[in-house]
Formats: C-alpha cells, sequence, structure tokens
C-alpha cells in the first residue's frame, strides 16, 4: 500500500478526532462561563428568604413579621442600594433586626452604610443592631454605634426591649458579638417576662453551644455566610469558628421543642468576595399562633 492511500484511509479517523477536540474545548469554554456567570450572580443579587414559626405565645389569630439583615461587610447593591432598599419597604415587615458586620473590619469610609441605614429609617421606625465580630475588629467601631443611635436605630448591646406591634408584645434581646467574648447574657436577659414571645439577636450561632440556658423562643444569626461558597449533596465546606463542614451553617435548626435557631447566610463577603451556590439574601420571618 502506498503512502498516498494510506493517509487517504487515515483522514476520517484524524477528522473525528479534530471534531471531538473542539466539542471538549466548547464544552469546558462553557462550563467555565456559566461557573463565573452562577458566582456573579450568587455574589452580586439578592433573594429573600421566607421562613415561618408558630408559637402559643403569639395571640391566636395574630402574627408578627420580622426582616433579617445580616453581615452586609459594607456591600452596596446597585446604584446605591436602591433596589434592596426597595425590596425592605415592599415587605413591610414589623421590625428590620441587623444582626452583625454591617461593616467589614477593614472598612475605612462608613458613608456607604449610613447611606443605607438612612433610608432604612425613613421608611421603618423599628430597626435594631447588634455588633458582629468585623465591628469589634474596626477601628471606627464607635463611629458607626453612634451613628447608628443618631439614625433612630435601637443598639441591643446585652440590653432587651419590650415592643407591641398589632397586638403582639414580643421581648427583643440582643447580645454583643459571643465570637469576640463581647457577649453578656445574663445582662441581656435580665428583667425578661418569658411569658411573652422573646427573640435573641447574635451574631454567632456558637451561642447555643456556650450557653445552653437561654431562654429565647428564637435566635437570630448571622456570621457563617452559610459557608459562602457551597457545593451540592454537601453544603458548607467551612465557617467561621466552625472549621470544615460546620454543624451550623444556615437555615433552621431546631433546638429543642419550644426553641429554633435560625441563621442567615447573609448579604456580603468575607475573605474572598465570591459566593456560589450560596445566593446572597435577607429573611422575611412571619410568627403566628398555630391555629392561624
Amino acid at each position: 500500500m502506498s503512502n498516498l492511500q494510506q493517509m487517504k484511509e487515515n483522514q476520517p479517523s484524524n477528522k473525528r478526532y479534530i471534531t471531538k477536540k473542539k466539542m471538549m474545548i466548547t464544552f469546558s469554554i462553557l462550563f467555565i462561563l456559566s461557573l463565573f456567570i452562577k458566582i456573579f450572580m450568587d455574589t452580586n443579587m439578592f433573594k429573600v428568604n421566607k421562613v415561618q414559626f408558630h408559637s402559643g405565645k403569639i395571640p391566636e389569630g395574630s402574627a408578627i413579621s420580622i426582616l433579617q439583615i445580616s453581615d452586609v461587610h459594607n456591600k452596596v447593591f446597585g446604584n446605591n442600594n436602591e433596589k434592596l432598599i426597595k425590596t425592605i419597604e415592599k415587605l413591610n415587615a414589623n421590625i428590620i433586626v441587623i444582626t452583625g458586620d454591617l461593616v467589614d473590619r477593614s472598612t475605612d469610609d462608613l458613608k456607604h452604610m449610613f447611606s443605607l441605614i438612612d433610608k432604612i429609617t425613613s421608611i421603618h421606625k423599628h430597626v435594631f443592631f447588634v455588633t458582629g465580630n468585623h465591628e469589634w475588629d474596626n477601628p471606627k467601631r464607635e463611629e458607626l454605634l453612634i451613628g447608628l443611635e443618631e439614625q433612630k436605630v435601637t443598639v441591643l448591646n446585652n440590653k432587651n426591649s419590650q415592643l407591641t406591634v398589632d397586638g403582639v408584645t414580643l421581648n427583643l434581646v440582643g447580645i454583643d458579638d459571643a465570637s469576640t467574648n463581647h457577649e453578656n447574657v445574663n445582662e441581656a436577659f435580665n428583667g425578661i417576662n418569658d411569658k411573652r414571645y422573646t427573640v435573641l439577636l447574635s451574631h454567632t450561632p456558637d451561642i447555643i453551644e456556650n450557653d445552653s440556658e437561654i431562654s429565647a423562643d428564637l435566635i437570630l444569626s448571622g456570621h457563617t455566610h452559610g459557608g459562602q461558597v457551597r457545593l451540592p449533596f454537601i453544603g458548607a465546606l467551612v465557617a467561621p469558628d466552625q472549621g470544615f463542614f460546620p454543624k451550623f451553617e444556615k437555615g433552621t435548626y431546631k433546638i429543642d421543642n419550644s426553641q429554633h435557631l435560625y441563621i442567615d447566610s447573609g448579604l456580603g463577603t468575607s475573605v474572598a468576595p465570591i459566593r456560589f451556590m450560596n445566593q446572597s439574601q435577607i429573611s422575611y420571618i412571619k410568627i403566628s399562633n398555630p391555629e392561624r
């Protein structure tokens, strides 16, 4: 057989190899592009996570709603948080709670966060805040806390407050960040009437491991970012203070028959400026009587 004949016979095989190679390259490019799009969307587009809780401590036929904002880390969504503000206004919750890390430890300009808070308090009068670890690590912590109070935000630094909205009276308790050892649970719960429904704001969910005698019906936390990066079937790879494959990462955990922990995975990022399989979010929490 001549060399020319041999080359002709090998051509179809070479074409198939080239076609297969092109398909693999195309698939790889599309996969990488899809990955980047998913990361961009999860990091820069937020959703509203809706959660429901029931309690006999809420009057029959009544309900109260709480909007939880956590772990903003000085992130701005769109044009001066316009979409975020419109969403908050549309949800029209009875109470807004900010569960720490409003800024990052490296934030040296507070104008974005003061602008956000100014817009929130202009449309809502019941806004509460507790510190996170990044507030305690930020040199401008005092300036931030004073600014929040000047903008009519109630800072629950190891304090509690009683609030009546739409005929429902509840206790709101807030502790300073426990991951930096600034919490004082006894002081925070001082004088509480535990016959009322009690919500504890604690930046870190680890408070339930550190203090098992917390007399709160619902604990609202953040801090974990839901792992920030998650994998299918595995969930969060790592979370602050818990290390790899954390026990408490995001969502609802039943502590006992009368107590729940809810962890909001937050809006912002820390360390790495990306989220994956874990979209930025705020949480709309409704608490009602089970007879409703």
